[in-house]
């Protein structure tokens, strides 16, 4: 059994905290406490998944230090994701610089480093997830820009774990455009929301924001008119109107994440999944638990999308924390 899913087999996401959010002091200060991270112990997860923004990082790394040692204090493991770096925004790549500016690159590195260095003494209980959702129009360039960072980090840190996730928002159909480590310490992420018709059903910065349209789970597709536009355009594998979203439609959505790992004899960790608060009780905690029962199947650790707000809300969802389990 490897170092994931050892002890990073099922966690949750602190999104909003000190990532995606107004970055004041009062929220950093008041939307995530140690009581919180002693709730997240008690739902009997083994760590959180902590995104943060590079802004947070230039200011006040004091967050992450409280988080850390809330998390020892409460027998957590922790993930620290990179959400948004310096020219890189996953939800406005349009306007990224990233790929193509060095002096943004630049930052990236040394913003690493100082991270590195400042965490150097902690063992497996922190492990590193280099950038979060990459959309990357330019080539190899993520490529390039990763070895860049997982190279500063292990001149620092050797047996420091990294997570390297792939193209097209860290799906498993971008894993195999990565380049394959052949080291212990690299380690490989994807994030899994398929369907989105049943993930992100009237999601308000989505295509589905619109077509008003329940989607149960399991269930046969609705609205497959209204939707036909979309399933060409994005959706895999194909959907008809007699598809049935169920566990073995689940499994061949993560069919390019279990051949990925099968192939490269890698681990890996699902940084993100989850299905929107719009779904309906019922819907979320029947997904979450198919979805555990298949990273299960397979060996993968995974975090869920998200403990507090973030139109995935989990705090006091009793039928979702109990699918978790």
């Amino acid at each position: 059994m490897g170092i994931i899913f050892e002890k990073y087999r099922n966690g949750i996401n602190l999104g909003g905290w000190i990532s995606q959010c107004t970055y004041e002091k009062a929220h950093i200060a008041e939307f995530i406490t140690e009581s919180d991270i002693i709730e997240i112990a008690s739902w009997g997860l083994d760590h959180i998944r902590l995104p943060v923004d590079y802004p947070v990082l230039e200011d006040d790394i004091t967050p992450i230090d409280r988080a850390l040692e809330w998390c020892k204090s409460a027998g957590l493991n922790l993930v620290l994701d990179m959400h948004k770096a310096p020219g890189y925004s996953f939800n406005a790549h349009a306007a990224s610089t990233f790929f193509t500016d060095e002096a943004a690159q630049n930052r990236f590195v040394e913003l690493w480093q100082i991270i590195t260095r400042r965490y150097a003494n902690e063992g497996d209980n922190l492990i590193f997830d280099l950038l979060n959702e990459v959309v990357d129009a330019h080539g190899d360039a993520w490529n390039k820009i990763a070895r860049r960072g997982i190279e500063a980090i292990h001149a620092i840190s050797p047996e420091r774990y990294v997570l390297l996730g792939g193209e097209h928002y860290n799906s498993s159909a971008g894993l195999h455009k990565l380049e394959i480590y052949d080291n212990p310490y690299v380690l490989y992420n994807f994030h899994f929301y398929e369907p989105m018709y049943v993930t992100h059903q009237r999601a308000r910065w989505t295509h589905l924001r619109d077509t008003n349209i329940t989607q149960p789970y399991p269930g046969f597709v609705q609205g497959v008119e209204t939707l036909r536009p979309i399933f060409e355009t994005l959706q895999f594998p194909k959907v008809t109107e007699d598809t049935m979203f169920d566990i073995d439609y689940l499994e061949k959505c993560l069919a390019p994440a279990i051949e990925f790992a099968q192939k490269h004899g890698k681990e890996l960790y699902c940084g993100e999944y989850g299905c929107i608060g719009l779904a309906g009780t019922d819907a979320r905690a029947n997904y979450t638990k198919d979805v555990n029962v298949l990273f299960d199947k397979y060996k993968m650790g995974r975090a869920l999308w998200s403990y507090k707000k973030m139109d995935f809300n989990t705090v006091g969802e009793d039928a979702l924390i109990a699918a978790l389990k």
